[in-house]
This record gives C-alpha cells, sequence and structure tokens, in this order.
C-alpha cells in the first residue's frame, strides 16, 4: 500500500530537485530579495515563499516505499518508508522507474495499484501491480494474468515470479499484474460484467465501449511501460492447453523472445485483433501469450511449467539468475487445426495432451446416451495434441481436440502444407450420406476444422 511521504522523504526530493535545478526560480526570487535588502527595500512575504515551496513539493513525484513482497501487508495497514541502512551491499546504478506517478527506486520491491476510471466511484476496485525495480539497469519485463477472470494458473505464476526475485541483484524491471480482469475474476467469469471479452478490445478507445475504454487505459498506464510482455492465460470452455506459447513468429523480435523460454512448444500466430498480445506487438513492444491448463482450476504442473519458463526467460535476457545452455528445444508449430464434434454426445478421449498422433488415430469417442450412437474423432493429421476438451456432454460442432500440425517455416512460406480446413475423418456407426442426401451447408467453412482466426482458436 502506498504511503505518503515523511518530512525527510520530502526533503531529500526538494534537495534533489534543487540540484537539477527545478526551483531556478526560487534562487533567483531569493537572490532579488537579497540585492533588495541591501537596497533597503523589505524582501517579500514569508507566507508567499513558503506557498511557493509548498507548492514545488507538491509537483514532486513521490516515492514509493520498498515492501518486502514475500511478506504480506495486512489490508488497512500502511507500508512506512524503507529506513536507510549501513549493511555493506554496492550501491544501486540502476534508474528509477515511475508508473502511476510513483517512483520506483534502484533496488526496490513494492506495491502499486491501477484503478480504471470507468467505473462507479462507489464501486471501484483498484488493480494491484507488482513492480521489482533492480539495482542495475535493464530492460523492462511485464507479465500480464487473469485478463480472463476465471484463469486462475496465471495468477500463481506472477505471484511464484515476483515474490521470488531479488531487488538487489536484479538488472531491468519487472512488472507483474496477477489480476488484470478484477471483476471477472470476483464473478468466475471469463467476462466483464458487460459480457464482453475483454482481450478483444486492446489498444481500446477513451470513446469506445465499457470494455474498450477499460482497455485503453490500462493499455496506456501499463503495457506501454513495457519493453517486452508476456501475457499469460489457459484453455477455455471446458477446455485445458498443453503449455505452449503463441507467437507471431515472422516477427524477428518476437521469435527470439519465445525461443528464450527453452524448453516451451511454440506456435505460430499473429493472434486475433485486439487481443492484448496483437496490439502490444503492433506498438513495438515484443509479446507473447503463454497458455497453460484450464479455467477454474489451479493446476500445479502447469504452473511449475509456466514459472520455469519465466525464469529461463530472465536469465535468457541477463535480467536475472544464471542461463542454463542445456536446453532441448521444442518444434515450432506453424499451423494447428480444431477437430470438430459431428455428433453431440458423451466425449471420451483416447489422447493426452501433448501426445504425438498420425492420420488415422483414435483421439476420442462421443456416445449418445440416448441412442447409444457410437462416434469416433480420428486425427486427420500427423501433429501433435496442443489443446484439447474435458470430457464432458458436448453438442455438434464443440471444438474438441486441437492438433498442431508438423511443417517447416519453409513449408509455410512456400505454401505447400496440407490444407488445415480440410474435415476430420469421424467414423459414425450409422449409415453414412452421399453427398445428395445431405442437406447443403450453412457455412462456407466446414465446422470441423476452423482456421486460428476461431475465437475459440485464439488465446
Amino acid at each position: 500500500m502506498l504511503m505518503r511521504p515523511n518530512t525527510t522523504a520530502l526533503f531529500s526530493v526538494y534537495r534533489g530537485l534543487l540540484l537539477t535545478g527545478a526551483l531556478t526560480s526560487s534562487l533567483v526570487m531569493a537572490s532579488a530579495n537579497a540585492l533588495a535588502s541591501e537596497d533597503g527595500l523589505q524582501p517579500s512575504d514569508e507566507a508567499a515563499a513558503e506557498t511557493q515551496s509548498a507548492a514545488v513539493l507538491k509537483e514532486a513525484i513521490p516515492l514509493a516505499p520498498n515492501v518486502d513482497l514475500a511478506a504480506p501487508q495486512p489490508e488497512g495497514i500502511e507500508t512506512p518508508l524503507a529506513e536507510t541502512t549501513s549493511d555493506p551491499k554496492p550501491a544501486p546504478t540502476g534508474a528509477s522507474f515511475v508508473m502511476f506517478g510513483t517512483e520506483v527506486a534502484p533496488a526496490t520491491s513494492t506495491r502499486l495499484a491501477w484503478s480504471p476510471e470507468q467505473s462507479l466511484d462507489g464501486l471501484a476496485a483498484s488493480v494491484p501491480v507488482l513492480v521489482v525495480n533492480g539495482a542495475q539497469q535493464g530492460p523492462v519485463l511485464c507479465v500480464t494474468a487473469a485478463v480472463h477472470g476465471d484463469e486462475l494458473n496465471g495468477i500463481e505464476m506472477v505471484r511464484r515470479l515476483l515474490y521470488n526475485i531479488d531487488p538487489a541483484k536484479l538488472n531491468g524491471t519487472v512488472v507483474g499484474v496477477p489480476i488484470v480482469n478484477l471483476d471477472g475474476f470476483r464473478r468466475n467469469s471469463r467476462y466483464l460484467t458487460d459480457r464482453r471479452d475483454l482481450n478483444r478490445f486492446f489498444p481500446g478507445n477513451p470513446r469506445g465501449s465499457s470494455a474498450s475504454r477499460i482497455a485503453y487505459e490500462f493499455f496506456n498506464k501499463v503495457i506501454l511501460n513495457c519493453e517486452v510482455l508476456v501475457d499469460l492465460h489457459t484453455g477455455s470452455f471446458h477446455r485445458t492447453n498443453l503449455p505452449q506459447l503463441r507467437a507471431n513468429l515472422k516477427n524477428d523480435d518476437v521469435r527470439e523472445l519465445a525461443e528464450a523460454f527453452g524448453d516451451m512448444v511454440i506456435l505460430h500466430s499473429t493472434g486475433s485483433k485486439g487481443t492484448l498480445r496483437r496490439a502490444a506487438t503492433e506498438y513495438g513492444i515484443p509479446s507473447v501469450t503463454l497458455e497453460a491448463g484450464e479455467p477454474l482450476r489451479l493446476q500445479k504442473k502447469a504452473v511449475d511449467r509456466g514459472v520455469k519458463g519465466l525464469r529461463h526467460l530472465l536469465s535468457h535476457m541477463k535480467m536475472y539468475g544464471k542461463r542454463n545452455s542445456r536446453v532441448v528445444r521444442e518444434p515450432h508449430y506453424y499451423k494447428s487445426t480444431w477437430i470438430r464434434a459431428d455428433q453431440g454426445g458423451i466425449l471420451f478421449s483416447e489422447v493426452k495432451l501433448g501426445e504425438r498422433v498420425k492420420p488415422g488415430e483414435l483421439l476420442g469417442t462421443i456416445t449418445d446416451p440416448i441412442t447409444n450412437v457410437r462416434s469416433e474423432i480420428t486425427s486427420p493429421y500427423t501433429g501433435r495434441v496442443l489443446g484439447m476438451a474435458l470430457d464432458q456432454v458436448l453438442m455438434p460442432g464443440f471444438a474438441a481436440f486441437r492438433i498442431g500440425i508438423q511443417t517447416s517455416e519453409e513449408e509455410v512460406m512456400k505454401g505447400t502444407i496440407p490444407d488445415p480446413k480440410l474435415a476430420a475423418r469421424v467414423s459414425i456407426s450409422r449409415p453414412k450420406l452421399n453427398a445428395a442426401e445431405r442437406a447443403p451447408a450453412v457455412e462456407a467453412v466446414p465446422n470441423t476444422a476452423p482456421s486460428l482466426d476461431d475465437p475459440v482458436a485464439e488465446e
């Protein structure tokens, strides 16, 4: 919790401003008063001088307290400013980091808060923002989670990452926003109160819808302070994802960022319009999405895998920790497709996340609980299961399995890879209709294999 600076801190800021020339006008006034006194004239009123000094102090940027993030602070208890100690530590050479009009000194960890202006004053809630500003200079890495309020794994990843960084050993700054969509988080909902998906409105519009205005404020007040962005997500709507990165591999800076996570699967995707990742990349901030696990659950293995990748990123960027050169790289997938159910019923999966599959291999079965008609969903490609629906009751058209298609970058550029919009092979234990007997298609694109622009296929 932020504190109003004490007198000692204010004097330090006042002295700093004086040395940098911010009080030049005050010095000129004082010199003029001295000369006036020598000529027998009366100096300016003391009250006016005090008012002027108070105005200068008011304009000074407040200094954030140095908080031990590993020691939770009870609500309503203000954290005092850290006092100087005589510990024989090397003097910080990093730069101060300013966010929300508050200065975070080098070798400092603190908690700040961001509040959307587009809210009812009586119901406004501040979104916690954790900041660790290192003792040495370096890049600014931002990690965001819970843009969708029901995605919990990323919240724990941010906590583990930020609370285990010693600012005295950090080069640069790490900013963590554990819960971006606090409103949705409190309601266990993916969406904002108005049922809009916040991750479809970035970079936002100050005169748009409520979601667009919130996106605009967050993007401008938080994201534009970043030099690198990692946005944490999980699967959606009763689906789970293999820990993986979504990145625009055609962007060299983004590609380098994605590969810095070490042994993690990377799926090429420019990102749907309005996603935080795509908007930040378009603004020149290299960004990736880290997907891991399913919504509404905390999954230790998924969290561990995500934290491991984030720590590897910090070491690769020479920000924190030792770099591990012994890394077995996972393949890059330039294409993927969702295999959809053509029959409603109860899904039982026959594969696991991360499993490699071949054309014709059984992915799962769907059984109608009333008629007992059973269908099989098989893979039309050689690839890997990157995402899948949890065992549940499905409606026809539900995206059941996401297959990462093994291709090379050269094949993508030449356009020689298989078309991912081909229908999945579904074997149903009832007579098949020929083309003439089938009802005319309603959609232009087969519903068995959407493109990456499908809302289900993106974060």
